[in-house]
């Protein structure tokens, strides 16, 4: 009779399983949360004899254990997870004695420990692709593999001990970073669930495993996103060392520059009003982002900051731009540029618009921002995972994507584009006038401010790939850490230039 007990329980869970199988193939609108919940409950409340319960389909396998009140630990090796037809790599759980001591408390008889593994990640997407806070196009989850496991009598969680989670895989990662990861039911509002980081460490012992330690028991994946270039190890203490010195020079140089300005109000025209706001905008972006690395670790400080720094890159990037049409609007509209509260109307823009952007991500979903992980490589230039480094900064590669690179493209586009412009409209005046000496090279220095001003020297930031990546990396850190010092020189050189005008007229209204 218990035999039959048993055919008839296993049957009706391998009937459940393949019911699972068959939603899953045809993306039908079944609740894959009542999916997965009703197999617990089939797993949990099944009677089997013996010490433990298997049964497998093609992309599903499910294990019952029963443990008592002395468990010691069990460690669930490959030769127990049978290796479904799609699996080619091994798997292990390994669970502490600790598991099983706040059930036992209340519940003194016989536990059930259940595990399930899937080969299929379909009942963990989300069906809204396309929606960048849901799902990261960049990112899958390592050979599609998803282990989870689960107590009877109540949940487990905040284990001092934790559970040993080990994937093993056959693929290189270079270019990649693996994040252990857990489903988190109700962390999305378009679907059951979603992946979280929370209580569990990503280890990799050896480049073909990853080792997932979580304090908890629930489903677990490693979750593949694509890295940025990793930066060599042996360049960061140089690069990092550029960026500290530039950057300080740049914030002194930028809080001289207002003081120079606050000292001679007489010369505040709209054009060095909106220099003193790039000036502002710069001095922001370079005291962010030297604090950026110190506060590096998950908490609200880092998020805080990551904000702060987006949103003084997105200011510096509107002020270039405003200074490219201001630029267009001084060389194209010499007769007609008056504009009504000009000056008020460019800072609601400069300011405004990025703060609108920012607080916007923060109140959508602020995890957008927070502690930032940049890959390094060896000295083989092979990313291993192993090394790395943090600032709080984006980590949504939609917002990068289109905040970050978008913006910072569109901004050296225009720019590039007024610039030529405004050499074409500088040559053919000095072809009229034929002018030489002084003059001439008072038209380099204007050139070379120019390209200073519109901040051509970002779009650096579009060859860190292959040969590039080197120079790229040089050339980037020490002439955008410096861009608040190269401003004030094209500050000093335009009022050196407006002195020297004023003592020429002067000059000639005497001689008159």
């Amino acid at each position: 009779m218990s035999d039959l007990l048993l055919t008839e329980a296993s049957q009706e869970i391998l009937c459940w399983m393949e019911r699972m199988e068959m939603a899953a193939r045809s993306r039908s609108l079944t609740s894959f949360a009542e999916l997965i919940h009703g197999l617990e409950s089939r797993l949990l409340n099944a009677s089997f004899g013996g010490h433990n319960l298997t049964l497998r389909t093609h992309t599903i396998q499910t294990l019952a254990f029963k443990l008592g009140c002395n468990f010691t630990g069990l460690s669930l090796r490959s030769s127990a997870l049978e290796q479904v037809p799609q699996a080619q790599v091994p798997l292990a759980m390994q669970f502490p004695a600790e598991l099983t001591q706040d059930a036992c408390r209340v519940h003194s008889r016989e536990l059930t420990l259940i595990c399930i593994y899937f080969s299929n990640t379909r009942f963990f997407q989300s069906v809204l692709l396309l929606l960048p806070f849901q799902k990261d196009i960049n990112s899958s989850v390592l050979n599609n593999y998803v282990l989870g496991a689960q107590l009877s009598h109540g949940q487990v969680s905040n284990l001092r001990e934790p559970v040993n989670i080990s994937f093993w895989h056959n693929q290189s990662l270079e270019g990649y970073t693996v994040t252990c990861v857990f489903w988190k039911e109700g962390a999305s509002q378009h679907y059951w669930g979603a992946w979280s980081t929370e209580g569990c460490r990503t280890e990799q012992p050896s480049p073909s495993q990853v080792l997932c330690r979580c304090n908890h028991l629930t489903y677990f994946a490693v979750l593949m996103q694509l890295s940025p270039a990793p930066v060599p190890a042996e360049l960061l203490a140089p690069l990092t060392y550029i960026s500290l010195v530039g950057c300080s020079i740049s914030i002194v140089a930028s809080l001289l520059t207002v003081l120079l300005h606050l000292h001679s109000r007489k010369q505040s025209d709209s054009i060095t009003r909106i220099h003193m706001n790039l000036h502002a905008a710069v001095l922001l972006l370079n005291v962010a982002f030297l604090l950026s690395p110190v506060l590096a670790v998950p908490g609200s400080a880092c998020v805080a900051l990551a904000a702060t720094l987006h949103y003084a890159l997105l200011s510096c990037l509107t002020w270039m731009a405003i200074e490219g049409f201001n630029l267009y609007l001084l060389l194209g509209r010499v007769y007609n540029i008056y504009i009504h509260r000009y000056v008020l109307k460019l800072c609601a823009l400069g300011w405004g618009v990025p703060a609108f952007l920012v607080l916007l991500l923060l109140a959508v979903k602020s995890s957008v921002y927070g502690p930032y992980r940049i890959p390094l490589s060896d000295s083989q230039g092979n990313s291993t995972g192993f090394q790395s480094t943090s600032i709080c900064w984006v980590r949504n590669p939609w917002v990068h994507g289109v905040l970050v690179m978008g913006s910072g493209g569109l901004t050296s586009l225009f720019n590039l584009v007024v610039l030529a412009w405004a050499l074409r409209v500088l040559h053919r005046l000095r072809a009229r006038e034929k002018a030489l000496g002084l003059r001439a090279c008072w038209d380099t220095v204007t050139v070379l401010g120019l390209t200073v001003l519109l901040g051509t020297t970002w779009t650096l930031a579009f060859f860190s790939f292959g040969v590039f990546l080197l120079p790229q990396l040089f050339l980037f850190s020490t002439f955008n850490s410096l861009y608040g010092f190269f401003l004030f020189l094209w500050f000093c050189s335009q009022r050196r230039r407006s002195e020297a005008e004023m003592e020429a007229f002067s000059s000639s209204q005497m001689v008159q």
